[in-house]
């Protein structure tokens, strides 16, 4: 079969905040290809991906995603790969942008794929079962440690066994108000469950700042010390990982391609990558990524902080591998992403979760969720609609 047509839309909250909240907005790609539909969704700004689909071509190595993508094979997983490397190979500088968008069109494509032949993705991945994995409530902190300490108190009474704070105000002033953060998360948490602490990127490259954190990270027995600087900063990193007290490593959701993964990870020197597939180009390149933190012990962990469809979405890619046993599991979006599904990945009685089952992704798109938040747009170039909104 042949990718028959590619649709963005672009789904917004009526009123968007100025926080690091990425459930606000969404661009929702649909792949129709012989009949059969796949979704996905890009971490992108809606619009910038839209013009990176459809924007005039201005050299052979800058053209539109759409010209890599329409009327290709699309019959195993090499023809989705195939996809991506045009794109790369096409769209070269159209970069990051069409690394974003390529990502939720990449997964729309699995999905149509695994539809269409009955078959989850991460069986396509080929792996033999999905396994468990651990859910962590994923959190903004508090604006006072006060507040941080009842949403853990909330999350612990509703059953989860992890949870991870990020965000808000840490980072942003003393050494001591994140401390009291830290200390109020593991109180309320309880000393049995683990804790995670995500800086938000706020010391940039700063290794001096993001050490003063490490004896309080230390002494709550903090799992994972999330980006405390730009996906970029691998020295940074790396030094970090090498400081005293010795406290684990998270990153990697910015990277937007696997070398900037393995670079993390060889000289980063990270315990943990967290890849997002809406992100790194999509579960194909997820799951490289995946396979590569196997071969070096490292823990791989997705990033998902919107929708449950991005869920599962990030979960396919490390489905099979036993030893990377913990999710990111949303806890706090909007409307928008709570209602843009009929079903969701179930915590079971264990309380753990896993990729689903059903074919493709396994999850049901809400079309009437995509009516009601769907925004009207335009695009043209001298006068000439390059884009207008998709029917639904």
């Amino acid at each position: 079969m042949k990718v028959d047509s590619v649709d963005l839309f672009y789904l917004r909250m009526p009123v968007v905040e100025d926080i690091g909240d990425g459930s606000q907005d969404s661009l929702l790609c649909r792949v129709v290809a012989n009949g059969h539909v796949g979704w996905g969704e890009a971490v992108c700004s809606p619009t910038v991906g839209i013009a990176a689909w459809i924007t005039p071509m201005s050299h052979s190595g800058c053209h539109p995603v759409i010209d890599s993508v329409l009327g290709m094979e699309l019959n195993d997983p090499a023809d989705i790969a195939n996809i991506y490397n045009q794109v790369r190979k096409n769209s070269f500088y159209g970069l990051l942008q069409s690394d974003l968008l390529i990502s939720g069109i990449e997964i729309a494509l699995w999905d149509c794929l695994g539809r269409s032949l009955q078959a989850p993705i991460w069986q396509l991945l080929g792996y033999k079962k999905s396994e468990p994995k651990l859910p962590y409530a994923s959190v903004l902190f508090g604006d006072t440690p006060e507040q941080t300490k009842q949403k853990a108190v909330d999350i612990k009474n509703s059953g989860f066994q992890a949870i991870k704070f990020g965000w808000g105000p840490f980072g942003t002033s003393t050494v001591a108000a994140d401390e009291a953060h830290i200390y109020a998360a593991r109180e309320g948490i309880g000393s049995e469950a683990k804790l995670m602490i995500d800086a938000g990127t706020v010391f940039k490259e700063s290794v001096d700042q993001a050490a003063k954190r490490l004896p309080a990270l230390k002494q709550a027995q903090v799992l994972w010390y999330e980006e405390p600087f730009d996906g970029y900063a691998i020295s940074s990193y790396g030094q970090l990982a090498k400081c005293e007290p010795k406290v684990s490593l998270a990153g990697g959701e910015g990277a937007h391609n696997p070398y900037q993964a393995k670079q993390l990870i060889d000289y980063g020197l990270v315990d943990f990558i967290q890849i997002d597939a809406g992100y790194v180009g999509g579960i194909g390149n997820a799951y490289k990524v995946a396979q590569y933190a196997s071969s070096k012990g490292i823990k791989y962990v997705n990033h998902t902080f919107t929708s449950q469809s991005a869920l599962s979405s990030s979960l396919q890619a490390y489905a099979g591998v036993a030893q990377s046993d913990i999710s990111e599991y949303p806890m706090e979006p909007k409307s928008l992403c709570q209602e843009l599904t009929l079903n969701k990945v179930e915590i079971d009685s264990q309380g753990m979760i896993k990729a689903p089952e059903k074919p493709g992704t396994g999850i049901e798109i809400n079309i009437d969720a995509v009516k009601k938040y769907l925004v009207d747009v335009e695009l043209k170039v001298n006068g000439k609609p390059l884009y207008l909104t998709p029917r639904i």
